[in-house]
C-alpha cells in the first residue's frame, strides 16, 4: 500500500493497470539443464564427470546430447531421448540400464547360432537335408543343433556324421536319436567267458538218461546209468536204491590157473620142465 519510490505509485493500483498486458506461463516448464555434446564408445558408455551412463546397444560410437539436470540425466540422439538415468554424484561408477545390452545379447546370441549351424553342415554333406528336416519337425531346433554339435566334439566327427547320416535314413530327427545311435555304436559288450564253479553246492544237478543200445545191434547188456558229481543219486529217505546198488557192486572174476604136475605121476623131476623156468619145473600151488 505504500508509494513505490521509483514509480511513485502504489503496487497494487500499478498492477490493476498493467494485468491486462501479462501472458500466460509456458506448459513446460522451463529447461534449466545444462548441455553438452558427446559420444558413445564401444561399449555403449558416456561418461559425464567420470561416470559412465548406458545407452542402447545400437547406439554404440553416436554422437549424442547429454542434457545434465540436478536430479537426473538425460542423453538424446538427433532430438530423441534415447536414455535416462538418476545423476551419481559419486566418482568412477557405471550405471546401466537392464534393457541396454539386450540387442547386443541378441545380436551375439544369432552369431553364435550361425556358427554351430556352420559347424553342423560341416560335419556330412548330407546335414544340411537333416537340418531342414530338423526345422521343420522342431520348434526349438538351436537347442538340437547345439546339443549335435557338441556331441560330435565328444564323440569324434566321423562317428558323428555317420550317426546323421542314419538319422536322416530312418526319419529320426532329434539330437536324442543322434545321442542314442553314438552310445550304441560305442558301447562294447564283454565276450562270455568260461563259467568257473568254486563251490560244490553250485554244481549242476544233471540227470543223463540211459542210453538206449539196440542201436548198434548188439545184444549186450545196457551199462550202467552215468552219474554226475552233485547228481541226485541217493532217494528221498537218503540212501541207496537196490537196483543202483547192484549195478555199482564190483564184478567178481575167476582166474583159472593150470597146477604143476603131481610128482607121484612124473617122477623124473627133468620131465616137462621148462629150461627157462627159473624154478626149473619146482611144483607149485595153485593161488
Amino acid at each position: 500500500m505504500r508509494v513505490h519510490g521509483t514509480t511513485h505509485q502504489k503496487p497494487l493500483e500499478l498492477f490493476a493497470a498493467e494485468k491486462a498486458a501479462l501472458r500466460p506461463l509456458p506448459i513446460c516448464l522451463y529447461d534449466v539443464a545444462a548441455i553438452r555434446p558427446a559420444r558413445a564408445n564401444s561399449q555403449f558408455r558416456v561418461v559425464v564427470e567420470t561416470n559412465r551412463y548406458s545407452v542402447p546397444a545400437e547406439h554404440a560410437g553416436a554422437p549424442v546430447t547429454l542434457k545434465l539436470y540436478p536430479g537426473h540425466v538425460c542423453i538424446y540422439r538427433q532430438d530423441k531421448l534415447i536414455a535416462r538415468h538418476v545423476r551419481s554424484y559419486d566418482r568412477h561408477q557405471d550405471i546401466e540400464h537392464p534393457d541396454h545390452p539386450k540387442a547386443l545379447l541378441r545380436q551375439r546370441r544369432k552369431a553364435a547360432d550361425q556358427k554351430l549351424l556352420q559347424r553342423l553342415l560341416a560335419l556330412t554333406p548330407r546335414a544340411e537335408r537333416f537340418y531342414q528336416a530338423l526345422a521343420e519337425r522342431r520348434l526349438n531346433v538351436t537347442h538340437h543343433v547345439r546339443k549335435i554339435v557338441a556331441l560330435s566334439e565328444i564323440y569324434g566327427v566321423e562317428p558323428a556324421a555317420r550317426a546323421i547320416d542314419d538319422a536322416l535314413e530312418l526319419e529320426a530327427f532329434s539330437c536324442e536319436y543322434i545321442a542314442n545311435l553314438l552310445e550304441q555304436r560305442r558301447r562294447v559288450l564283454p565276450e562270455p567267458g568260461a563259467l568257473h564253479v568254486t563251490r560244490r553246492q553250485d554244481l549242476l544237478e544233471l540227470e543223463l538218461p540211459e542210453p538206449d543200445m539196440s542201436v548198434y545191434g548188439g545184444d549186450a547188456a545196457p551199462p550202467a546209468p552215468s552219474t554226475v558229481e552233485g547228481s541226485n543219486v541217493e532217494g528221498s529217505q537218503g540212501h541207496v536204491p537196490d537196483e543202483v546198488a547192484k549195478q555199482q557192486q564190483p564184478t567178481q572174476m575167476t582166474l583159472d590157473f593150470k597146477t604143476a604136475p603131481d610128482p607121484q605121476v612124473n617122477a623124473d623131476p627133468n620131465v616137462n620142465a621148462d629150461p627157462n623156468d627159473p624154478d626149473n619145473g619146482a611144483t607149485h600151488e595153485p593161488k
